[in-house]
């Protein structure tokens, strides 16, 4: 398995993690929205610590810097 996430991607991911954590800790959803938004959490959470995207992989994309 390739890494194909760059750095600023990964904390970009992390960030929304936790901006869902902070929003269902504080009681700010609930419900079916909360339970999608904490799966969508936890897959950023497994994506970026592995720094590979299944969903980059079949389109090719990489958001990591290329090495000159």
């Amino acid at each position: 398995m390739p890494k194909n996430m760059g750095a600023i991607d990964r904390i970009v991911r992390l960030i929304l993690a936790a901006v869902v954590a902070l929003l269902y800790f504080t009681n700010q959803i609930s419900g079916v929205a909360a339970i999608i938004l904490a799966v969508f959490a936890v897959i950023f959470v497994l994506t970026s610590a592995i720094g590979f995207c299944p969903l980059y992989f079949p389109f090719g994309i990489s958001t990591k810097k290329k090495k000159v």
